[in-house]
């Protein structure tokens, strides 16, 4: 399997949080796949949900933090497979 060229992983660190960030195509097109490795959390946005963030206050990202550091545990996402298959589309 060859990797495809635009799907470049970018990996955002700090004291808190790692996160890895890269575009997938999947067969309903185009997605942006946000992984948390640490978690193992992670989901998959089409233009339409990311543009929708951006609509939103910053007040609504410090309620995702609210609990007591991150999300609950109702319904984790599974993890990317670590063998360079693609994820299943949710």
């Amino acid at each position: 399997m060859r990797a495809d060229p635009d799907e470049q992983l970018l990996e955002i660190t700090n004291e808190f949080a790692t996160v890895r960030v890269r575009k997938v195509r999947t067969r309903n097109g185009e997605r942006l796949e946000i992984a948390s490795p640490r978690l193992g959390y992670w989901i998959r946005l089409d233009a339409l949900a990311l543009e929708s963030l951006t609509w939103q206050p910053m007040d609504t990202f410090t309620r995702f933090l609210e609990t007591p550091f991150g999300p609950t545990p109702f319904g984790p996402a599974a993890p990317p497979p670590d063998d360079g298959r693609p994820a299943p589309d949710r």
